[in-house]
C-alpha cells in the first residue's frame, strides 16, 4: 500500500473527527474570548446555532456565495451580540451565566416554531460547501487575530478587567465598552464556526444549539487552559477525540469521559496548558540535573 493509499483510507475514516476538531477548536476560542474578559456566558451555542442557520439559508434560499454565507454567519450573531448585551452585561458571575443560558433557550424556543428553519425538524440538505482547508484557514486567521487583540491595549484591557474591575474603572479602563467588544467578538467567531459545521454535516436542528452544546463549549475552554490561546484549542482536541478513543469501552465510555473531567478539575484546576505550572516543572527538572551533576563531581 503506497502512501496516497493510506491516506485516502485514513481520510475516508477519520475525516469528520478532524473536521470536528477544528469546528470545536473555534467554539473553544469563541468562549476564551468572553472568559478573558471575567464574562461567564453560556450563550456560544445560540451564537453558533445562529450563524449555522443563516449560512446556510443563504446559500439555500439566496444560493449567493458560500463566503458570503459565511460573513452572514458571523456578522448576525455579533450584531445580536451587540443589541442583548448592552442590557445583559451589567450582570456578572453566576447571573450573567443564567441570563445568557435563557438567552439560548429563547434562541431554541424561536427557531423551533419557524417555518424557514424548518421547525422541530431542522434544516436538510444544506449544500455539502466546507472543505478542509477552510476551516484551516479560518482557524489560522482567529489564532493570529486572537494573539493581536492579547497583545494589544484591548488585551492588556482584557486582562485588567479579569483581574480586578474595580480597579480597571478607576484606572479609566471603559469596563463596559470592552466587556462588550469581548462578547460581540466571541458570538461572531461561534458563528462562523456554526456556518463551517453546518454546509459540512448537512443537516442542523434546534437541538444541535442547546445547553448541552453550551456547557461542552465551556468545558473545551476550562478543560485546556484559559490563560492562553494553547489551551482553549488543545482542550477541545482531547475532548473530540476522547469518544473515539474510548470507543471499544462502549457503555462506560461516557462514565470515563466524566471521570477524566473530574479529575483535571481537581487536580489541574488552570486546565492541561498551564505555561506557569509547566515552567515551574521545568525549573525543578533543571535544578534537579544540575543537583545530580554536581553529585557526580
Amino acid at each position: 500500500m503506497n502512501f496516497m493509499e493510506w491516506w485516502d483510507g485514513f481520510w475516508a475514516t477519520y475525516n469528520t473527527v478532524i473536521f470536528s476538531i477544528g469546528v470545536n477548536a473555534m467554539l473553544a476560542l469563541s468562549i476564551y474570548v468572553t472568559l478573558s474578559c471575567g464574562l461567564l456566558s453560556l450563550a456560544n451555542a445560540a451564537f453558533m446555532g445562529i450563524g449555522a442557520y443563516t449560512a446556510s439559508l443563504i446559500t439555500m434560499q439566496a444560493e449567493l456565495p458560500f463566503p458570503l454565507a459565511l460573513a452572514a454567519g458571523g456578522a448576525l450573531p455579533a450584531l445580536v451580540a451587540l443589541v442583548i448585551g448592552i442590557p445583559t452585561l451589567r450582570l456578572s458571575g453566576v447571573y450573567l451565566a443564567m441570563a445568557t443560558l435563557g438567552f439560548g433557550e429563547v434562541v431554541r424556543v424561536i427557531v423551533l416554531n419557524m417555518d424557514i428553519t424548518g421547525g422541530p425538524m431542522g434544516l436538510n440538505g444544506v449544500p455539502p460547501l466546507t472543505e478542509w482547508w477552510h476551516i484551516v484557514l479560518l482557524l489560522g486567521a482567529t489564532l493570529y487575530f486572537l494573539a493581536r487583540v492579547r497583545r494589544s491595549k484591548i488585551g492588556r484591557a482584557f486582562e485588567a478587567i479579569k483581574e480586578d474591575e474595580v480597579a480597571a474603572r478607576l484606572m479609566g479602563v471603559n469596563v463596559a465598552g470592552y466587556k462588550l467588544l469581548a462578547f460581540v467578538i466571541g458570538a461572531a467567531i461561534a458563528g462562523v464556526a456554526g456556518g463551517l459545521n453546518a454546509h459540512y454535516t448537512f443537516t442542523i436542528g434546534p437541538n444541535n444549539y442547546a445547553f448541552e452544546n453550551a456547557v461542552d463549549i465551556l468545558t473545551m475552554a476550562v478543560f485546556g487552559g484559559t490563560s492562553n490561546l494553547i489551551g482553549p484549542a488543545i482542550g477541545s482536541t482531547i475532548l473530540t477525540l476522547l469518544p473515539e478513543v474510548l470507543r471499544h469501552f462502549k457503555d462506560f465510555r461516557l462514565a470515563i469521559n466524566g471521570l477524566i473531567l473530574i479529575l483535571v478539575v481537581l487536580y489541574l484546576p488552570k486546565g492541561i496548558w498551564d505555561p506557569r505550572r509547566i515552567r515551574a516543572f521545568m525549573g525543578r527538572k533543571s535544578a534537579a540535573g544540575s543537583t545530580s551533576a554536581g553529585k557526580v563531581k
